[in-house]
């Protein structure tokens, strides 16, 4: 008797382990065709302003003739999937003018593999308490932000601005000429927000976060702002374009049924934005697509 109680417990053990190999396999590709895509084909203007959504969080921002990359992230694990093809790697980037990173998550500072770029120099802008982290990985150029701090760089000004996530993050205000952009990362909608349309009273570009994670375990608790209320900041701070990012994320078949749970895409947000806040354009772009303003 106690023989068959063991045979079947051990049965059902492996029965599970069986399902959840199944589960934890991953929704989408872990290599994506790669497509190298010609951003450099115009030569920069000092008053453009040229996007370009590499995927997830990673976007290029070219401003004030500097090109500015925002929370990269270039390579994939378990539990951690682009969901859509990106448009550029780490090997086939334009020169970079800095790198702004929000927080230290792996989909948003994915150091391991950005470590490659030959320039060792190039300018980081991170929160307080990164700053070892990027120079242990060879850039030597790292400038540490609290909220409201700013750096200047090569006439590009660059503010930090306040966010909250699972982790301490920040988010950026970029000055450049008369133009400004705001780069939200991955932060909650939260009232500290509410002082950037007192500090930027004209914004050109706003790029927000709008699949609304939350957390399964943590009786789904929220850690990034959804499409409605990315929408609603957009109603506070006026951005002449909006454009969501962040929203395409998969954990993979477990962590999505089990763990993580969204609230919120890309077509949700210009929709709600266009009753929300009808002063601002919306722009959705696929990978690689390039979104010039004039």
């Amino acid at each position: 008797m106690k023989h068959l109680k063991f045979t079947t417990i051990m049965g059902i053990a492996l029965l599970l382990q069986s399902c959840t190999s199944q589960l934890l396999a991953p929704t989408v590709r872990e290599n994506y065709p790669r497509k190298k895509y010609d951003w450099e084909s115009t030569s920069p203007q000092a008053d453009t302003v040229k996007l370009v959504r590499i995927g997830h969080a990673t976007t290029l921002i070219e401003v004030g003739e500097k090109t500015i990359l925002t929370d990269p992230w270039f390579s994939e694990k378990k539990g951690y999937y682009h969901g859509e093809p990106i448009a550029f790697t780490q090997d086939n980037l334009p020169a970079l003018s800095m790198v702004l990173v929000s927080h230290h998550h792996y989909d948003h500072f994915d150091i391991e593999t950005f470590k490659t770029y030959p320039n060792k120099d190039l300018p980081f802008i991170v929160p307080v308490g990164m700053g070892e982290k990027v120079k242990a990985a060879g850039f030597v150029n790292v400038n540490e932000l609290e909220p409201w701090q700013f750096v200047t760089i090569d006439e590009v000004r660059v503010t930090a601005c306040p966010a909250e996530h699972k982790v301490k993050e920040i988010t950026f205000m970029i000055e450049a000429g008369n133009r400004v952009v705001y780069f939200g990362g991955d932060t909650k909608l939260i009232p500290e927000l509410n002082e950037i349309k007192i500090r930027f009273p004209k914004i050109d570009l706003a790029l927000l976060s709008v699949n609304g994670l939350q957390i399964r375990p943590l009786f789904n608790k929220q850690v990034v702002m959804n499409a409605t209320e990315a929408a609603a900041l957009c109603a506070i701070i006026k951005p002449e374009v909006a454009v969501p990012i962040h929203y395409n994320f998969s954990g993979g078949q477990f962590k999505d049924r089990f763990v993580l749970k969204y609230d919120g895409n890309a077509r949700q947000f210009a929709d709600s934005v266009a009753v929300k806040a009808p002063q601002t354009r919306t722009f959705i772009l696929k990978t690689g697509d390039i979104l010039t303003i004039h």
